[in-house]
C-alpha cells in the first residue's frame, strides 16, 4: 500500500480504500447461527454490565481523579466487513497520547507487522497500567457490542492505519465482527507476533460455530486472572 496513503490515514482517519473492502471474503455467520450468536451477544452483555457495572463506576472514579477528564477513550476502528466505527474504552492513557506515538515507533516490540506494542509504555497512566493487566479498559465495549458493531467474541478491532499495511489473505479477519475476546487473546494476546495473531483471527473465521463461541467465552476468565500478555 502507497506510504503517503497510510500517512494520511494516520493523521486524518481517512476511510478504507475501496480495494480493501472488495478483498474482504464472505463471512461464515449467516441464518439461524447468526441469530443465535446475536442473541448470545446481548444477553452476555446485558449480564456483564449489570454484574461490572460498580465497577465500572469505580473505574471511572479512579481515572478522572488519577489523570482528569475523559475517563474514555473514543476511536476508530475497522470491524465486520471493513467498516469503521467508534470503539469505547477506558482511558488508559495521558491525554493526546497518540500524539506522542511518533516519537515512540523506535521501542515498538512488533516486528511482523503494522501493530504497534512495547511492555513498558511511558503514556500508561498508573490507573491504566492496571487497567491494562486486567483488561477492565475494554469493559465499556460491552456497549458496542449491543449496539451491534463488536460482538463478545471475534478478533480485535484494527486501526485503519494498519489495515492499509495488511497483505490482502490478511483482510479475512474482518469477514466477521469484531469482538471483545477471541482465540489469540486465550492463546498469549500481545506476546503473540503479528503473523500469529492474524492466523488465529483467520483460523476462528474459517473454524467458526456458536459452540466455539462458548468454548472462548469460558476460557476467557482464566486468560486474564493468569494476565499472560496483557500489556
Amino acid at each position: 500500500m502507497n506510504s503517503t496513503l497510510v500517512e494520511d490515514a494516520q493523521l486524518s482517519g481517512a476511510s478504507l480504500a475501496p480495494e480493501v473492502y472488495s478483498a474482504i471474503p464472505p463471512g461464515p455467520q449467516v441464518g439461524l447461527a447468526a441469530a443465535t450468536k446475536r442473541l448470545l451477544d446481548i444477553a452476555g452483555a446485558l449480564a456483564a454490565l449489570v454484574i461490572f457495572g460498580p465497577v465500572m463506576i469505580l473505574v471511572t472514579v479512579a481515572i478522572v481523579l488519577g489523570s482528569g477528564w475523559p475517563p474514555l477513550f473514543l476511536q476508530r476502528r475497522v470491524g465486520f466487513g471493513g467498516q469503521v466505527f467508534t470503539v469505547c474504552k477506558f482511558r488508559s492513557m495521558v491525554k493526546d497520547a497518540e500524539k506522542s506515538l511518533a516519537e515512540l515507533r523506535g521501542l515498538n516490540e512488533v516486528t511482523d507487522g503494522p501493530i504497534f506494542k512495547i511492555r513498558k509504555d511511558p503514556r500508561l497512566t498508573r490507573v491504566g497500567t492496571l487497567l491494562r493487566r486486567t483488561s477492565m479498559d475494554e469493559l465499556p465495549q460491552l456497549l458496542n457490542v449491543l449496539i451491534g458493531n463488536m460482538s463478545l467474541v471475534g478478533p480485535r478491532p484494527a486501526l485503519e492505519s494498519e489495515v492499509l499495511q495488511y497483505e490482502p489473505w490478511q483482510l479475512a479477519r474482518f469477514a466477521v465482527k469484531p469482538g471483545l475476546t477471541g482465540l489469540w487473546q486465550v492463546s498469549g494476546r500481545s506476546d503473540l507476533g503479528f503473523g500469529e495473531m492474524v492466523g488465529l483471527d483467520i483460523r476462528y473465521v474459517e473454524q467458526w460455530s456458536v459452540w466455539q463461541d462458548v468454548v472462548l467465552l469460558a476460557k476467557t476468565p482464566a486468560a486474564l486472572i493468569t494476565a499472560r500478555g496483557a500489556y
